[in-house]
């Protein structure tokens, strides 16, 4: 049991001269040792029962400085309460030891991230033949969104419209897909030389709603046309895994960003689709140092044309073919 505290004590300023000597004594009844409540000289008594408890009282304060200074204050030695390993020294080291290491060390505050700026348009496309020609037509700004050349355009309907029999339009009541849309061009110049309903496959939200879709409408071909807001991969998919139950294309139009597919595959994978038929044809746009084959299913390589850094292949049915030699 606590002693009571000594009225004589309490009122002293400084603690007993005895108190270092009894902290030795651990078979004394009890000890008194400083508790202080505020800074001295204003203080009280804490009884504990040995000098282990001195310790642990000690110890439970946070920081190896703090202990010192208190023991300090009280006139008290900190070796004999702290071991030698909690120098405050040795800890500054190990701290910077653990620094240089790696350990402890705070991640570097990120830097905001800028938001990126708001996506516009302009007006510097035009449909080039056909119903709706000098219509201009909206693209993004940028280089996100890539549109077909004008004169990469007009050559490839050129080259389609002979090879399929009809040098002033496309095949009438035709049936386009355009893969990679984009704005649309292509596909809205195909409406606007004869086609009757052209699918329009884009993955960019953005670029539908603010592009491909006032196109559309600019032009008066809304009810011509069906979009499809997904990647090309997914729509050669679905159109896979629902066989015989939507019609082949007569015109298939590629026109990705370069970097962004692997030709062979796009060109095997659509080789294989039933959006190809036995009389369909196939434009393709790629870029230099890239080689397409002669021939995909039945369908061969009726034309390849190069536009500075652009290249361009037309593949259609053999009778296309000997139709254009026969020019």
């Amino acid at each position: 049991m606590a002693l009571p505290c000594a009225p004589s004590l309490c009122s002293s300023t400084h603690p007993p001269s005895s108190l270092s000597s009894l902290c030795h004594h651990p078979t004394d009844a009890s000890l008194h040792i400083l508790q202080p409540s505020c800074s001295p000289p204003c203080c009280s008594f804490l009884s504990i029962s040995s000098s282990k408890h001195l310790h642990s009282r000690i110890h439970a304060f946070k920081g190896e400085e703090r202990k010192r200074e208190i023991l300090e204050n009280y006139g008290l030695d900190p070796s004999e309460f702290l071991p030698e390993a909690s120098h405050p020294q040795k800890t500054r080291r190990s701290r910077m030891e653990a620094e240089k290491a790696g350990k402890g060390r705070r991640a570097p505050p990120q830097p905001a991230e800028t938001p990126d700026p708001p996506r516009t348009t302009h007006r510097l496309l035009q449909v080039l033949g056909g119903t709706a020609r000098r219509r201009k037509l909206l693209s993004p700004k940028g280089m996100d969104v890539r549109p077909m050349m004008e004169v990469v355009k007009g050559a490839a309907f050129g080259i389609l419209q002979v090879a399929g029999g009809c040098p002033a339009s496309l095949r009438p009541g035709g049936r386009w897909l355009d893969l990679y849309s984009g704005t649309g061009s292509v596909g809205i110049e195909a409406i606007s030389r004869g086609c009757s309903e052209v699918h329009f496959v884009e993955m960019d939200p953005w670029v539908v709603s603010e592009v491909l879709r006032p196109n559309l409408e600019c032009t008066g071909f809304v009810d011509n046309s069906v979009i499809h807001t997904m990647r090309v991969e997914s729509f050669l998919k679905q159109a896979e895994e629902s066989k015989g139950m939507d019609k082949s294309f007569d015109y298939v139009s590629v026109t990705p960003p370069y970097t962004a597919v692997d030709y062979a595959i796009l060109m095997a994978q659509l080789e294989n689709s039933p959006v190809i038929g036995e009389d369909s044809f196939i434009l393709v746009e790629y870029p230099l140092k890239t080689s397409l084959l002669e021939s995909h299913g039945h369908l061969v390589k009726i034309a390849d044309r190069r536009f500075g850094r652009t290249n361009l292949a037309v593949y259609g049915p053999v009778w296309a073919q000997k139709k254009k030699k026969s020019k």
